[in-house]
């Protein structure tokens, strides 16, 4: 048999478990960027600081540090089929838990509801991401995983309009009838924007649960990695044996805060602003990743290399950084926007680079990787105290509120800076740490 039609025969038999994953990757993306209209929701219904409303990121990304290794381990006992299976219904049971929390408007118990989701998301995306990687040559990593990202964004930007349609319509004015009333009054107006919060969810849980049986019947069969490491490289014998990947999980870590802070912050930067149809500003940073996607798809490996498009991902992500704070109105906007070029290809480039070499550690080292996710439970939140903290010192030396709100969300996103310095040195040097030279 040829080499061609052997070639041809594997892409075929990975074109349905590519389908599957790339529907898992859908699901999540939906649930991970409803994240940006829910956090000025909650901010109005549970009345929160602006610190306190981005724990909403934080209660998702803070379960990847915490559930991945024993992901990881669950993984290891019942396989990548009944795992996924697994992480859907517990994103299901999440969702449900919105229903008591929106009754009472208990806030820690909308964040268990989303630590939940984010422990079944922790599950498929410990399976996912080190299978699409595997599942053909190392060099071409980056473009499945791009592959991977439009169906993820697609569905992102999908779920940011519907719940930013469901979740946010009238809140300007709702805000301002909040302002002007007190007691039973506001209570019940609270109670009410609460109830909105229910139907989504009930829904969204019964499709979650769907999914889940039906990932049960669906082709799906484990990857097995080997024992070797990386070609001239002598076997390794622990995971700590691979700076490059320790690393990779550093640089993880960075860009997942700033791409949820390009993609969560959006709205309320809008709103910040004083811009109409906020809601909706969300979709233009997925709108953004997607066609970078595309990009890739045709570039990697053919045109540029893994490497090369992280130092442009991360290059462009200082400039567009820069851009933000020396601008205002929707043109600062749409520089925060267009953070999806620069955050784009830099998921899908980390994951081979750090994966090089690992063999039999490739299960262990996803599940670090995926750990790296908690930068979006960290630096976000860091993002909202930076802002918090400059309005109180603008309105206490006599600064309109309007003003205030919107110079201290321009001036905080310097904090995007040291992220994209960080993803700069791993493109030029740190994938390159503990790895024998060619």
């Amino acid at each position: 048999m040829s080499t061609a039609n052997t070639v041809s025969q594997e892409n075929q038999s990975n074109l349905v478990p590519m389908m599957i994953i790339g529907g898992l990757f859908a699901i999540f993306g939906f649930i991970t960027w409803v994240n940006g209209p829910l956090i000025p929701a909650m901010q109005s219904i549970c009345q929160l600081s602006d610190a306190a409303s981005f724990l909403v990121a934080s209660a998702s990304y803070i379960s990847f540090c915490v559930m991945a290794l024993p992901a990881s381990y669950v993984l290891r006992k019942i396989g990548y089929k009944r795992g996924m299976s697994l992480g859907l219904f517990l994103m299901a049971a999440g969702a449900l838990v919105f229903v008591p929390a929106a009754w009472t408007r208990i806030y820690p118990l909308f964040l268990a509801g989303i630590f939940i989701q984010g422990t079944g998301m922790t599950l498929l995306q410990t399976a996912a991401n080190p299978y699409i990687t595997i599942l053909g040559p190392i060099e071409s990593g980056a473009k499945r995983i791009a592959i991977m990202g439009i169906c993820n964004k697609a569905a992102g930007a999908i779920g940011s309009v519907i719940f930013g349609t469901l979740l946010l319509a009238g809140m300007k004015e709702k805000n301002e009838l909040l302002a002007s009333v007190s007691g039973a009054e506001k209570e019940a107006l609270l109670d009410s924007m609460a109830s909105g919060v229910v139907a989504p969810y009930v829904g969204m849980a019964i499709v979650l649960a769907l999914f889940g049986l039906l990932i049960r019947k669906a082709p799906i069969t484990d990857l097995e990695t080997t024992e070797e490491t990386a070609e001239g490289e002598a076997v390794k014998t622990s995971i700590f044996q691979f700076p490059h990947l320790w690393l990779g999980v550093l640089t993880l870590f960075t860009y997942v805060g700033a791409e949820v802070i390009a993609g969560d912050s959006i709205i309320k930067y809008g709103i910040a602003l004083g811009l109409e149809n906020s809601e909706f500003f969300g979709s233009f940073t997925l709108i953004a990743m997607i066609i970078t996607y595309l990009l890739g798809v045709f570039l990697i490996p053919k045109y540029i290399t893994q490497e090369t498009a992280l130092k442009i991902s991360a290059g462009l992500g200082i400039v567009l950084s820069f851009a933000i704070l020396t601008t205002t109105g929707f043109i600062s906007v749409l520089f925060v926007a267009s953070l999806g070029i620069a955050n784009a290809l830099v998921w899908p480039a980390i994951w081979p680079l750090a994966l090089n070499g690992l063999g039999k550690f490739t299960k262990t080292a996803s599940a670090l990787l995926i750990m790296g996710i908690s930068g979006g439970a960290v630096i976000p939140p860091l993002y909202g105290a930076l802002v918090g903290s400059k309005k109180s010192a603008l309105l206490a030396s006599g600064v309109l509120e309007s003003t205030a709100d919107a110079t201290a969300a321009t001036s905080s996103y310097w904090i995007l800076l040291p992220c994209y310095a960080m993803i700069l040195y791993y493109a030029f040097a740190g994938h390159k740490m503990g790895l024998k030279k060619a």
